[in-house]
């Protein structure tokens, strides 16, 4: 999960990249990235690190031009340490090419190989996204070849790029001296949408929060294998690439990764998250006597709207349990383990009052690992609770996601293989209540606000609730061979992040 950005401007657009990402930084705080393009130079800084530290006034000044990108970066895949894999991504022919990619492909592996042996292009990283540059640098220069370049010809790369390559993909690429090229996956898994300022300016980005605090209006989502090129005059091309795209979008998204004042692919994330707490209300009715609860907290902070709902369809008291120290990454999308110890306590604190001598039910969007629920509940007793019940919003994580998200391993997940009483154990709740799988495909969907233009939703990618992935290439050497290929961690201190599992065997 990365967020990227595209701007296409008659004015310099470096302030309007850097504000954009600030908009995008909850996508990824590993590292991020800007390059402008000026006449056919490209200017360009990236290196890890949050927005506000890696662009000082220095770094702004040295991005002149009217087009440009960027993108804040979350490691899925390659090495989470390295400067060189932070985007953009660089290579000088054909034109002159850079390129940001959220997602993950998977079938790097053989594209890599491939690239080498067939298409005699070399790549110098493990990051599938400088596969992906160089996959798209190759048809590229194959559907130029002896003829200037025009969007038909884009177009006729992008086809062919998106017969060679397999998984989630949203992409933003700037052609030095042409324009700005983004295009989807066929299955619409991760996010893109375009708009424009009363100036003309076209902006492209992952959500559309980037676009509205940026002072843009959203036009539309780029749609499922489709290709947009701005050429350097702000005239928008547009052409559907591949055949039989359909739009099943990452339902996390909704769950978790995406802020709450984003709409995506017609949904607003608030309301889908609303619709989970009511639909979570039923299961939870079901499980413990609302009677036997005095109170409601969410786990800040993408549950609180599902809390809200849930307390107040059912009557109970909403109350702020944990105040969160803003001050503290997220440790979801914190690399490594050790910058992940003790984060939990250093990043949440409790009101104690609102604990003691009192049957608290803690609202969570999800639980992946189960390191923090458990570390959570333990918080929730040590401040007085006379009972901690504990609800998802999301049902269990039960299998590998292999499209952006870092959790492509069966052993890390705390439901795998396990029923929903032996993660309570684990977690040391008095009571679990999950989301049903269903349930939640249908409140995300009934949040859909559809309009004359927006593409009908056919389903989700809910993988790593459901086991079903929309690409209908993988398969258990598959998730091994990319397992082999997930950020390398250096450190080896005990890992307390959102998704980390505890040590089993000592609980």
């Amino acid at each position: 999960m990365c967020g990227i950005v595209g701007v296409v401007s008659n004015a310099p657009v470096n302030q309007l990249l850097y504000d954009a990402l600030l908009l995008l930084q909850h996508r990824g705080q590993d590292a991020a990235g800007i390059v402008t393009l000026l006449e056919r130079k490209f200017f360009m800084h990236k290196a890890k690190g949050m927005v506000r530290d890696v662009f000082r006034t220095r770094n702004m000044r040295a991005l002149p031009g009217n087009v440009g990108l960027g993108q804040v970066r979350y490691p899925t895949a390659g090495n989470a340490y390295s400067e060189e894999e932070a985007q953009p991504f660089y290579v000088n022919a054909p034109f002159g090419l850079v390129l940001v990619h959220n997602g993950n492909l998977t079938n790097a592996h053989a594209l890599r190989a491939e690239l080498f042996s067939t298409d005699h292009r070399h790549t110098n990283t493990e990051s599938d996204s400088e596969v992906l540059l160089n996959v798209l640098a190759h048809e590229l220069e194959r559907s130029t070849r002896g003829v200037p370049l025009h969007p038909n010809e884009v177009f006729e790369a992008v086809r062919a790029v998106h017969k060679r390559i397999r998984g989630s993909y949203a992409v933003i690429s700037l052609i030095a001296g042409h324009g700005l090229l983004a295009f989807r996956d066929p299955y619409g898994i991760r996010p893109l949408c375009m708009g424009r300022s009363s100036d003309g300016t076209v902006m492209l980005a992952s959500e559309s929060v980037a676009l509205e605090g940026s002072g843009f209006v959203f036009e539309r989502n780029i749609e499922p294998g489709e290709a947009v090129f701005i050429d350097l005059q702000g005239q928008v091309h547009s052409m559907q690439c591949a055949e039989g795209a359909t739009l099943n979008p990452c339902i996390f998204e909704f769950v978790y990764l995406a802020r709450p004042d984003s709409t995506m692919d017609g949904i607003s994330v608030y309301q889908a998250r609303l619709n989970l707490g009511e639909t979570l209300a039923k299961r939870v009715v079901s499980t413990v006597p609302p009677s036997d609860i005095d109170v409601i907290i969410p786990i800040p902070e993408s549950s609180r709207p599902s809390a809200t709902q849930l307390a107040h369809l059912l009557g109970i008291p909403y109350r702020e349990g944990f105040v969160k120290n803003r001050y503290v990454g997220r440790t979801f999308i914190m690399p490594g383990q050790g910058v992940r110890k003790k984060s939990v306590r250093q990043k949440l604190n409790v009101i104690g009052s609102e604990f003691k001598g009192r049957n608290v039910l803690l609202v969570d969007d999800s639980i992946v690992r189960g390191t923090t629920s458990r570390e959570i509940v333990q918080m929730a007793r040590d401040a007085g609770a006379r009972k901690v019940y504990m609800a998802s919003a999301a049902p269990p994580v039960r299998y590998p996601n292999v499209y952006g998200i870092d959790m492509p391993t069966k052993g890390e997940l705390v439901a795998h293989g396990r029923t929903v009483e032996e993660i309570r154990e684990l977690i040391g709740c008095d009571a679990l209540i999950y989301q049903d799988v269903e349930a939640m495909k249908q409140a995300v969907a009934k949040a859909a606000r559809p309009t004359g233009t927006q593409r009908k939703l056919d389903g989700f990618d809910a993988s790593c609730f459901d086991g079903v992935y929309v690409t209908g290439d993988i398969d258990t050497e598959a998730i091994s061979r990319m397992n082999n290929n997930r950020p390398r961690i250096e450190e080896t201190e005990e890992d307390t992040s959102r998704l980390a599992l505890p040590n089993l065997s000592e609980s």
